[in-house]
């Protein structure tokens, strides 16, 4: 019997999808899939007469791969992995290769990886981006974990990723450990605040503008050709012009709360470990949570008051302002996301390729835009670079997006529409830009009720001073420390 190239578990619509495009470009792949009907309908259906093998056990799976053996797990994130993991290594040889291609967590990812290593085992946990169609058609792909396995995976995950337009692949080694789960944990961060974005310029031109949903889809279809050039700006024009079998736009008659499946957190937590702001995504995961609470909505509606949302300027030239500062909020979250993977790679000991990153993005994922070639441009002329703000071509954009940008924030102030990302993006610039903010007056306080102490600006940073306030509480300071 011929062996199989990889093994594939998990046998949902990411996990079929995968299989079939690994089989698409030339490789052999074993299935097998706790449910084991499943198994069988599968490759006597979708994978009839491809190059497709079927397993209805994890022996009969691993007796049948190449060696070392690849076998790859596109299961639910959690206990489900760490139970598979325990069933796989018993069947396993050394050097042989786990590989994860859930959303897993990225320490669960980091802790797995030096589990199997003691087993004499080698393990990846690789993010795959853009959905169905993606693993289908080529994916956003970003491994990490044992190093030692990339070259064994290499030829695999290349040929199935998405490419660019040099033919160049969306997927390369990201990093040790949690390396490549803790990127794509940041891009699904940074989809968050997209998606969020684009939700506040369509409130903008839909409840201030009063634009109808086929007026909205041509300024859609505009902006695709523009900067803005993006997979989330393009379906996003598909859905407005969808219509219902009565003719009506179906978006409209869809109810109001998000769902989340928790990476976005991720993101937020991981922000606040690091101690990075990371104010975008944060308040997009937050408006989510908010648009949860609907029947509280609804009945607040009815009791709180605000401003109607009355609009008498130039409608063009608020379109165009509502597009700067679109872009100039995107501009923000990717930047704080750039931030976090810097400061994550200092903390876990990761040297993280920034403009590859970019690269990886270019393609296949949901996030995926033109815009993400001017961040690998900015990353290949100064791999040192500290906040995509401070290049050159970003700096550019922002001088002259922000007039619009500042507009559209007021006006949605003044008219009583929540822009929570857009706003929390403007504020962040400010205050980045800002050369002295009053955080002199936070340690003060904090110096005043718990005497945690404070630097002065006439002495050299990291000398540390206490004022006795009140005249009562002595000369003794709080131990330093940060949260």
């Amino acid at each position: 019997m011929n062996k199989a190239d990889i093994g594939l578990i998990g046998l949902a619509v990411m996990g079929e999808n995968l299989v079939m495009n690994m089989e698409s470009k030339g490789f052999c792949v074993c299935v097998y899939n706790r449910t084991t009907d499943k198994v069988d309908k599968f490759v006597n259906g979708r994978a009839k007469g491809k190059n497709i093998i079927g397993a209805h056990t994890l022996e009969e799976l691993v007796s049948s791969l190449k060696k070392p053996r690849k076998v790859m797990m596109m299961i639910k994130a959690g206990s489900a992995v760490d139970d598979m993991i325990e069933k796989l290594i018993p069947l396993l040889e050394t050097g042989d290769i786990i590989i994860d291609g859930g959303n897993s967590h990225f320490p669960d990812t980091a802790r797995r990886t030096a589990y199997v290593e003691s087993k004499g085992l080698l393990y990846i946990g690789t993010g795959v981006s853009g959905g169905e169609e993606g693993a289908l058609k080529g994916p956003s792909m970003m491994p990490g974990g044992s190093p030692a396995a990339w070259e064994s995976v290499k030829p695999i995950f290349q040929s199935i990723c998405a490419k660019v337009e040099d033919n160049t692949p969306c997927c390369d080694w990201v990093g040790e450990n949690g390396a490549g789960h803790f990127v794509k944990m940041v891009h699904n961060g940074i989809e968050y605040g997209d998606m969020e974005l684009i939700c506040e310029a369509y409130q903008l031109m839909k409840v201030l503008l009063k634009m109808s949903d086929d007026e909205m889809h041509d300024v859609f279809a505009e902006w695709n050709e523009c900067e803005l050039d993006s997979y989330l700006i393009e379906i996003t024009r598909d859905i407005l012009e969808f219509k219902d079998s009565d003719g009506s736009p179906v978006v409209e008659k869809i109810l109001d709360t998000a769902g989340q499946k928790g990476t976005g957190k991720w993101t937020g937590i991981a922000s606040l470990d690091e101690g990075i702001p990371l104010t975008l995504v944060v308040e997009a995961v937050f408006a989510r949570s908010l648009s949860a609470m609907k029947d509280e909505r609804v009945a607040a509606s009815k009791i709180l008051t605000g401003p109607d949302p009355v609009f008498s300027g130039d409608r063009a030239q608020f379109i165009e302002d509502i597009k700067n500062a679109l872009y100039a909020s995107k501009i923000v979250s990717y930047a704080q996301g750039y931030t976090l993977m810097r400061s994550a790679a200092e903390t876990y000991g990761w040297n993280l390729n920034y403009g590859g990153i970019a690269l990886m993005w270019r393609g296949g994922c949901i996030i995926r835009s033109a815009f993400l070639g001017r961040i690998k441009d900015a990353f290949e002329n100064n791999p040192a670079l500290k906040n995509l703000l401070l290049d050159p071509y970003f700096k550019d954009v922002m001088d002259k997006a922000q007039a619009g940008w500042r507009r559209v924030c007021a006006q949605a102030v003044l008219s009583g529409i929540a822009l929570p990302a857009m706003t929390s993006a403007l504020s962040y610039y400010d205050g980045y830009r800002c050369e002295r903010l009053p955080a002199n007056l936070l340690q003060a306080q904090r110096d005043y009720f718990g005497a945690h102490t404070y630097e002065r600006v006439d002495a050299p940073r990291g000398s540390f001073f206490h004022t006795n306030w009140t005249g009562e509480g002595g000369d003794t300071a709080a131990t330093q420390y940060n949260a």
